[in-house]
């Protein structure tokens, strides 16, 4: 008997122990209108559930009015997510009359994205400056049909868009594709000053390409804060393409050049080869004129006959290259001066 006394007392002391430790927070709830069974809270104590958490997030929800049980919370929790925010979302959207479920809230809080953060920017629009200066970029650059460069900077106003937070695209996809609509609509202007005149044309069509589809977002509004102009970028292509065209016109010339070196040198070897062979033609008269004594087919005196046409030749000749070389022609009888070689 004593033995079950004592293992009566041990039972009864845990109990108590329990009792101590949950009463705080089950009278707490009960008298909030919040009730949640003693058993149920040391049961989330054994499963290592933040009782307190639950506890509190299910009085917040009670008196703004929003049905919860501690089962969802329960769950929530052992999910990894953060019940006192999801707690918090819900009270805000109801107090803004958005329509968000517990599941909804949830979901876009295990999803990773911040609950509490989309509802505000559902109730007060968020502003989003493109490019974002965290980047290191300060303007969104992009060149007219006339060759000059604009630098412009935009400003979207967005809210959140709860029924697409959950696998809609971020912040990043609206600054990108406001970026290139931008750029699009600067590309497609004809002059730079019809964009200077009409900063809003941008804005404008822009809004019309309907950029914030399968985004979290709802653009609300697109606003040009400010549009600078930048170089003249035609006209440095069209420079660099002349210097482009420039050294390509060169190496062509420098190539045919080449290759005109090249002809000349083959012509001349081709004088000198030519030059050779006329000398060993005539190298092979004297064995002619030699073969035709021992024939009998040339005489003497046609031998002599051959030799004064050649000294009549070589003396008109003479004569011939002084005259051409500058000579006085009334110089009566001086004696010619014989050639140079």
């Amino acid at each position: 008997m004593i033995v079950v006394y004592i293992v009566l007392g041990v039972i009864a002391l845990v109990f108590l122990a329990f009792f101590v430790k949950f009463f705080g927070l089950w009278f707490r709830a009960l008298l909030s209108g919040a009730p949640i069974k003693l058993g149920r809270l040391v049961g989330m104590w054994i499963r290592r559930v933040k009782t307190v958490g639950i506890v509190d997030s299910r009085i917040m929800l009670t008196k703004a009015g929003i049905d919860v049980d501690s089962d969802p919370l329960e769950t929530h929790f052992l999910a990894g997510g953060d019940v006192l925010r999801v707690s918090k979302a819900l009270i805000a959207a109801n107090k803004a009359n958005i329509h968000l479920t517990f599941t909804q809230a949830a979901a876009i809080d295990l999803a990773g994205r911040d609950v509490l953060d989309a509802v505000r920017t559902s109730v007060n629009p968020k502003v989003i400056d493109c490019p974002n200066p965290e980047t290191g970029r300060r303007t969104i650059d992009a060149v007219a049909k006339d060759g000059i460069q604009l630098k412009a900077k935009a400003r979207v106003t967005v809210r959140a868009n709860i029924e697409r937070l959950v696998g809609g695209a971020t912040e990043e996809t609206i600054i990108a594709r406001v970026g290139e609509g931008i750029v699009t609509t600067i590309g497609s202007a004809a002059s730079y000053k019809s964009v200077l005149e009409n900063p809003d044309l941008i804005s404008k069509r822009v809004l019309e390409k309907g950029l914030d589809a399968g985004t979290a977002f709802e653009i609300l509004s697109i606003d040009i804060a400010d549009v600078d102009v930048g170089e003249n970028i035609g006209a440095k292509l069209q420079a660099d393409q002349a210097e482009a065209d420039k050294r390509r016109f060169q190496a062509v010339a420098e190539q045919r050049r080449a290759a005109a070196q090249a002809r000349e040198q083959e012509m001349s070897a081709l004088v000198v080869e030519n030059r050779a062979k006329v000398v060993l033609a005539e190298a092979e008269i004297p064995k002619a004129i030699a073969e035709a004594f021992r024939e009998g087919n040339l005489g003497v005196m046609d031998y002599y006959r051959l030799r004064n046409i050649q000294a009549d030749t070589s003396m008109r000749e003479s004569i011939g290259g002084e005259t051409s070389g500058g000579t006085s022609g009334g110089s009566g009888g001086s004696e010619p001066v014989a050639p140079k070689e």
